[in-house]
């Protein structure tokens, strides 16, 4: 009970809280909002990795587009992250690369 108090004062004040983006039918229009730094996973879900590897784990195929493909990456406390920006980046170079040949 005291969630929700606390989620309707939130909403009363005007912030967008998670019960409200929830709440009814979903919104089949709503484009998920990807953060600036993707770890991962969240890379792999977004150049949709795991519909396209035929059975291949998701980390090598990152790990080769790394090594081999010059895709985007920092380390923070050991762990890869991958700026959105930089990878957006990056496939455009792709594209227009793959286009010119």
């Amino acid at each position: 009970m005291e969630s929700n108090k606390g989620q309707r004062s939130r909403a009363k004040k005007g912030k967008r809280c998670y019960s409200d983006m929830t709440e009814g039918e979903p919104n089949k229009n709503i484009v998920k909002s990807w953060p600036d730094l993707l770890t991962e996973q969240e890379l792999c879900d977004y150049l949709r990795i795991p519909q396209i590897a035929n059975g291949q784990k998701q980390h090598n195929v990152v790990s080769n587009l790394k090594r081999m493909r010059g895709l985007p990456c920092i380390h923070i406390c050991r762990q890869p992250l991958y700026p959105l920006a930089a990878v957006r980046r990056w496939i455009e170079e792709k594209v227009v690369k793959e286009q010119g040949r």
